[in-house]
């Protein structure tokens, strides 16, 4: 009989238990909900009613239930949620590059090595480089340099824009049949010309002139690097482009104007 009195005893026990657990549970079930403790086997979706209940529990949500039955879709949600892994896309935003800022301009007349002027050919658009003789000192072209801080400065070399003195005229450097081809270019509004975006399409209107000497300079291309502003063998030739070894003169003199 001893047996059988100890075995009761622990049922007793194991029931006040459980009634012990559902009272203090209760009190913060929501409406609707009830906390039983059984002894019984249980099934995943019994494991998984338990598991949401205790979380919300923990979480102090207090939303009405809507209802107590657990369908096979909130056990796909719980599924998929502890599977797939939420990945967070970040849209990385660049700085825009700085601009070659312009901070001044100057008048001068420049010479080729052969101490020949340029000449505006004004019904071909071209200039030319021209040998001048006496008297004809009037023809040739004068420069209005504009001058450029560059974004990341270097020493060997300072950023121009060329424009012909009284006049809206620029050389440019174009794309043409393939290869760059030097232009001039009307610009009316020159205050387009105060900053140039590097990669823009205004970088067309920029050189770098790199001095070899006293007022002795190359003048490359910004948007086409190793293409040189240059003059033929040959006068009454258009000033062009040209690749550094080119047979063509591709130094020239710069002389200020006070």
């Amino acid at each position: 009989m001893l047996p059988f009195l100890q075995a009761k005893k622990q049922t007793k026990m194991a029931s006040s238990m459980k009634r012990s657990l559902s009272d203090q549970w209760r009190p913060r079930l929501p409406e609707g909900l009830d906390l039983e403790l059984t002894s019984h086997p249980h099934t995943l979706r019994d494991v998984v009613n338990l598991v949401i209940a205790v979380g919300r529990l923990k979480s102090g949500e207090s939303e009405p239930v809507l209802s107590t039955a657990f369908r096979d879709e909130n056990l796909l949600d719980i599924m998929l949620d502890s599977i797939v892994e939420e990945q967070v896309v970040f849209e990385l935003f660049s700085a825009p590059p700085a601009p070659f800022l312009k901070n001044g301009e100057f008048q001068c007349s420049v010479t080729d090595t052969q101490k020949r002027n340029l000449i505006l050919v004004e019904n071909s658009m071209e200039l030319h480089a021209v040998l001048l003789q006496g008297g004809s000192e009037s023809r040739k072209v004068c420069l209005n340099m504009s001058t450029y801080i560059h974004p990341a400065p270097n020493t060997n070399a300072r950023t121009v824009a060329l424009g012909i003195k009284n006049t809206n005229l620029y050389l440019t450097c174009k794309q043409e049949d393939g290869e760059p081809k030097l232009h001039l270019e009307e610009v009316e509004d020159k205050s387009v010309l105060s900053n140039v975006v590097p990669g823009s399409d205004m970088m067309r209107f920029l050189f770098h002139r790199t001095d070899s000497g006293r007022n002795i300079s190359t003048l490359m291309s910004a948007r086409y690097p190793n293409w040189y502003i240059s003059t033929a063998e040959e006068d009454h030739q258009p000033v062009a482009l040209s690749q550094e070894n080119a047979d063509r003169y591709q130094t020239f003199h710069f002389h200020r104007q006070s």
